[in-house]
């Protein structure tokens, strides 16, 4: 499956959230998208509610099938607990900390800023969004990027403080990952523990 490039909102109303940030759209329209998407509710069955949360997660980072299940694996075989680790790992992608950082206004302006080859890891330029960022490391905007109005106006007002997994330093336009985020410092309303019961049936 390709990355979806299609309208955000007609995602956004199925879910019934605004994964994608303030949506205008689903603020008129707050039921699925489609000829019957204000009628009767069909109930969904286990095995729809375990795959829909799996897809609102994939839309949400903007992460492929294979990639996602590759995280899952890996979540799955390291310590802790195998949903909550799957959620570091999605929060750990550069794509994702250069959103959380405030650098850029979405998790896919993000992805193009880090392919563009805007963005630094502790000094070196990385082009891979799906990098996996360490605690510790520097991300910073390089330094011919910095006047790039997309960056402005992101770090415009931008409340760093929201996140305690990162810290921010505006005047070098860098922030550092300080630790792997605790599941109450996640915003996503995403149940994780439904896509694990998911991938335990395979």
């Amino acid at each position: 499956m390709a990355r979806y490039t299609g309208p955000k909102s007609r995602i956004a109303r199925k879910f019934g959230e605004p994964i994608f940030g303030p949506d205008k759209v689903l603020s008129r329209k707050n039921y699925p998208p489609g000829q019957h998407g204000n009628g009767r509710k069909k109930k969904t069955s286990e095995y729809g509610i375990q795959l829909r949360e799996k897809q609102k997660a994939k839309y949400t980072y903007g992460v492929l099938e294979k990639q996602f299940r590759n995280l899952f694996e890996k979540a799955a075989s390291a310590r802790g607990i195998t949903g909550e680790v799957l959620l570091q790992f999605l929060e750990s992608r550069l794509d994702n900390v250069v959103f959380r950082l405030g650098i850029a206004p979405t998790r896919a302006a993000a992805r193009q800023l880090v392919s563009h080859r805007h963005i630094l890891v502790d000094g070196k330029i990385v082009n891979i969004p799906s990098y996996s960022v360490k605690p510790g490391q520097i991300i910073a905007v390089r330094e011919k990027s910095k006047s790039l109005e997309v960056i402005d106006n992101a770090l415009s007002g931008f409340n760093h403080s929201k996140y305690p997994w990162i810290e921010w330093d505006n005047s070098t336009k860098s922030g550092k990952y300080l630790h792997l985020p605790e599941r109450a410092d996640i915003p996503e309303n995403i149940k994780e523990q439904l896509i694990v019961e998911l991938y335990s049936k395979d």
